[in-house]
């Protein structure tokens, strides 16, 4: 089995992503979560990448995306205690509101563009 702990050591809030689903999961500062597959090859189970953005930054948000690099694409997120941490976990509604005016946006868009 592969594992690998992710700790929010910031004074804000991180959000992890697991990609390449796209799933994201907020810690909040001292949290920790583990990210678990199956798989049991040579080669890196996971790798991580970091990034900056300038409104999240503002707003007291870091990212980290957990790239799931061999084995099946589903890993399981579970916190200290061993619970199953699931996509969306503490997202604050905010964010989610902000998600989906994004995601109507986009979808008029696409809209617009099959109509032209």
């Amino acid at each position: 089995m592969a594992v690998m702990d992710v700790h929010n050591g910031s004074k804000g809030w991180l959000v992890m992503w697991l990609e390449p689903l796209g799933e994201d999961r907020w810690l909040r500062p001292d949290e920790t979560f583990r990210v678990r597959s199956d798989y049991n090859g040579d080669e890196l189970a996971f790798s991580t990448s970091f990034w900056v953005d300038d409104d999240d930054r503002a707003a007291g948000i870091e990212n980290v995306a957990v790239w799931i690099e061999n084995g099946e694409c589903f890993a399981e997120v579970v916190d200290r205690a061993g619970n199953v941490v699931e996509c969306g976990h503490q997202r604050p509604v905010e964010g989610a509101r902000r998600w989906q005016a994004g995601l109507e946006e986009a979808q008029r868009r696409v809209d617009q563009g099959r109509r032209a």
